[in-house]
């Protein structure tokens, strides 16, 4: 059974809507939830509750076994959303249409890498849920003191909503007061490895997300997809939801 989760979100996830959207939506009347006129901040069950916007049905999750599983490698420029209203690319322009299809974990518009995407919507929840703790990898150029900086960010830093404990965190000089950093996270909070080097008093020149989960980058071109292996899928949304 999926978790209930707020209306907002759950049209995010069936990718209708970027979450402040959503919640445009929600407040314009434009939302239903089994006939009835939705409410900001309302829990729905997208297995199970009937969710409409204009009339037209929000796609329900596909069975698990029939689900789409794609992987992304977004390039940066490009918005994680089904539309956005500055008519920017989203990453819904890079891969097959198929009804229900939603992202696993948002990437910001400058940030690359992988992104993973699918119909199984029960999965995309509980794989970006914070208590599975999937471990998220990212590649970050930046400027200023690295060694420093992952010392410092493996004690732990305090951030406006709360502390970040990195899993693991490799720095390596690049020359010319530049570096790359590699981060291990379990969270998935907004802009989190973007504020986490501000608060280390680095400059981000490029973020790409390398894994998400067991499942790499490796040799995908930017704005390249492709489907899941069997393997991976078993990962994901077996053992991979587990701290790797």
């Amino acid at each position: 059974m999926a978790e209930p989760m707020r209306i907002q979100r759950a049209l995010a996830r069936a990718g209708v809507a970027s979450r402040r959207q959503a919640e445009e939506l929600v407040a314009a009347g434009r939302v239903r939830v089994n006939g009835t006129i939705a409410t900001i901040g309302q829990s729905v069950d997208p297995a199970r509750d009937r969710i409409t916007v204009d009339g037209q049905p929000v796609g329900a999750p596909a069975a698990a076994q029939d689900a789409v599983w794609l992987v992304l490698n977004k390039p940066a420029g490009v918005v994680t959303t089904r539309r956005d209203p500055q008519q920017r690319r989203t990453v819904f322009d890079l891969v097959p249409d198929a009804p229900g299809l939603t992202y696993v974990g948002r990437l910001d518009y400058m940030t690359e890498g992988v992104l993973l995407l699918t119909t199984d919507g029960t999965a995309a929840h509980e794989l970006t849920h914070p208590s599975r703790e999937v471990e998220r990898t990212y590649v970050v150029t930046v400027r200023g003191n690295v060694a420093r900086a992952a010392r410092d960010a493996m004690r732990g830093i305090e951030l406006e909503d709360g502390p970040v404990h990195p899993v693991r965190v490799d720095g390596r000089s690049l020359g010319n007061a530049r570096g790359e950093l590699e981060i291990t996270l379990v969270e998935g909070r907004n802009r989190e490895v973007r504020r986490l080097c501000e608060a280390l008093g680095l400059e981000v020149e490029r973020l790409v997300r390398v894994r998400f989960g067991p499942i790499a980058l490796g040799g995908l071109a930017p704005g390249e997809h492709r489907p899941l292996t069997r393997s991976e899928r078993a990962a994901l949304t077996g053992k991979g939801r587990a701290r790797r």
